[in-house]
């Protein structure tokens, strides 16, 4: 049985590509297809969106104007941390836009969060209903798909603060007259696009890219484990042991860029040029 099961033992490429898959609608051929969805990414979503509304809500509801308890003092921390933020770089009204800064950085840490997971708890939990061989990936910000979906959230609140607070002409003038006036209109034009296509790109690339390499170190660290050595096995606890301090940081960083990226982009909306 031992010789048997080796025999049929992943290799290191099946075991990284198999936990890098995920579940998806059907399979992925072209390397755009809008037809196809990731449910693990719309589940583990939706799911960390309602953690991060449930937690904000109790923490509204439990606070007190007396000496604050341990989770008080916490939520208040954040809150005031965010606060601060968007009063240094929104300038104008900030009644929704702090919630929202607030938001993105609750919901973003959570959906980091999940890369603590052991990597194969969900082949493991699959595997006990006989379905081991079906993909499933945890953490929705290691997928482009997922990052993008939230960039594309805050294009959308950007384009809004810009035509609410310049009205819709002056909007659509500062498209075609910035940077370098009128008479440029169709360079402007084109330069604010690729302005905006740029900023909504960056910002879900570069919180995927750090989340999915994450997600890949865990992996290899895994694999070193898998070795039938003592090297392996002291090397896996201790490289996991240091990655998995080391990327509580990367967590909280990648929330907190990506909440004052948001910030700094609706701030920006608020301003003419």
């Amino acid at each position: 049985m031992t010789v048997e099961a080796a025999e049929h033992a992943p290799t290191a490429s099946e075991y990284i590509v198999h936990h890098l898959g995920h579940l998806s609608t059907q399979h992925q051929t072209k390397i755009v297809d809008f037809s196809i969805l990731n449910v693990d990414t719309i589940f583990w979503s939706v799911f960390c969106g309602v953690i991060a509304c449930l937690f904000m809500f109790l923490a509204a509801r439990k606070a007190t104007s007396g000496v604050p308890g341990r989770f008080q003092a916490f939520v208040e921390m954040v809150v005031e941390m965010v606060e601060d933020q968007s009063k240094a770089i929104v300038h104008g009204d900030r009644t929704f836009i702090a919630p929202v800064a607030l938001t993105v950085f609750v919901w973003v840490a959570l959906m980091n969060s999940l890369d603590f997971l052991p990597v194969d708890l969900a082949s493991g939990i699959l595997g006990l209903f006989g379905l081991g061989e079906m993909h499933h990936r945890i953490v929705p910000t290691a997928d482009l798909n997922g990052t993008l979906g939230i960039a594309l959230g805050v294009l959308a609140l950007m384009l809004y603060y810009s035509v609410k607070i310049k009205g819709a002409g002056g909007f659509i003038h500062e498209l075609f007259a910035a940077p370098f006036g009128i008479w440029l209109a169709p360079f402007n034009l084109l330069l604010n696009i690729i302005e905006f296509a740029a900023k909504t790109v960056s910002l879900g690339m570069r919180l995927f890219g750090n989340m999915y390499a994450g997600e890949l170190l865990f992996l290899l660290i895994a694999l070193l484990g898998s070795t039938a050595t003592a090297f392996g096995f002291i090397g896996h606890v201790i490289a996991g042991s240091i990655w998995a301090i080391f990327h509580i940081l990367i967590v909280l960083l990648q929330a907190f860029i990506f909440m004052m990226l948001t910030l700094v982009y609706l701030g920006q909306a608020h301003e003419a040029h």
